[in-house]
C-alpha cells in the first residue's frame, strides 16, 4: 500500500476553464491598449503569431516562460505599430499587468474548494502548472504549500524537471505522491514515467485507451477526487 504524502496538482483545466479566463483576459488587456495604442487592434493574428515565433527564435531561453514571452510580443508588437523602442516597452509592460491581473481572475469547477479542504489535512498539496497562474492570486495559498512553473524550471511537463524539482522539495520519493491533471501527456505521462501515481481530471469526458501511460485513476468530477487517492492507497 503506497504511503502517499504529497498530492501535487497542475491548474488550468484541472481546476477551473482555462478558455474563457484567457478570453477575458485579452479582451481587458485590448480594452486597456485601445486607449493608448488604437493602432494594436489593426495587427492581424498572423502578424502576433509571427512576433511570437520571432521572439523565440530570438530568445529560445523564454519560451517555456509565458509572462516574459507575452511581455516581449507585446512590446514588438506596439514597435510594429510605430512607438519608439522605449515607449513600446513602458506601453508593453502596462498592457502585460492588466492581462495578468485578469488571467488570475478564475471560476473554479464545482467541488475543488471542498476537495482541497478535504485533502488538505492529511496530505501536503502543491501547483504543477506550464502557464502563468499565481497560487496567491487566485486564492490557493491557503491550500498549496508549494508551486513550479514551467519558468521556474526552464521548461513545461511532460519533461520531468518540474516533477522532479517537487519530489526534492517535499523531499519524498516518486511512489509517495499523486499528481492530478486534464492533460494525457503533460500531466499524466510526464507524472506517470517517473513512477508517480496519476489522477486524471476527465472534465471532457474523452477516452484514455490510446494512452502509453493509462493513469491511476480517473475522475470526471471533482468530488470524486478524494475517493480516487483512498483507491490509490489501497493498492
Amino acid at each position: 500500500m503506497p504511503d502517499i504524502q504529497v498530492i501535487s496538482f497542475d491548474l488550468d483545466n484541472t481546476l477551473w476553464d482555462v478558455n474563457s479566463v484567457i478570453r477575458n483576459a485579452e479582451a481587458e488587456m485590448r480594452a486597456w491598449l485601445r486607449q493608448r495604442v488604437p493602432e494594436f487592434d489593426s495587427l492581424t493574428g498572423e502578424q502576433m503569431k509571427q512576433l511570437r515565433q520571432e521572439v523565440i527564435s530570438n530568445k529560445p531561453a523564454i519560451a517555456h516562460d509565458l509572462s516574459a514571452l507575452r511581455k516581449a510580443v507585446l512590446e514588438n508588437a506596439i514597435a510594429l505599430c510605430g512607438y519608439r523602442s522605449g515607449e513600446a516597452k513602458t506601453l508593453g509592460l502596462g498592457a502585460f499587468e492588466v492581462f495578468y491581473e485578469a488571467r488570475q481572475q478564475v471560476a473554479f469547477f464545482e467541488g475543488t474548494i471542498a476537495m482541497l479542504d478535504e485533502l488538505a489535512g492529511e496530505y501536503r498539496l502543491g501547483a504543477l502548472t506550464n502557464g502563468n497562474a499565481n497560487i496567491d492570486k487566485v486564492g490557493l495559498s491557503g491550500y498549496f504549500s508549494f508551486a513550479f512553473s514551467a519558468a521556474d524550471v526552464g521548461i513545461s511537463k511532460p519533461a520531468p524537471d518540474m516533477f522532479h524539482a517537487a519530489l526534492r522539495h517535499c523531499q519524498v520519493n516518486a511512489a509517495n505522491a499523486i499528481h492530478v491533471g486534464d492533460n494525457l501527456i503533460d500531466d499524466i505521462q510526464g507524472a506517470a514515467q517517473l513512477g508517480i501515481h496519476t489522477i486524471w481530471t476527465n472534465h471532457a469526458d474523452e477516452s484514455s485507451e490510446d494512452s502509453s501511460h493509462p493513469p491511476t485513476e480517473t475522475v470526471d468530477h471533482l468530488n470524486d477526487l478524494p475517493g480516487a487517492v483512498e483507491s490509490i492507497r489501497a493498492l
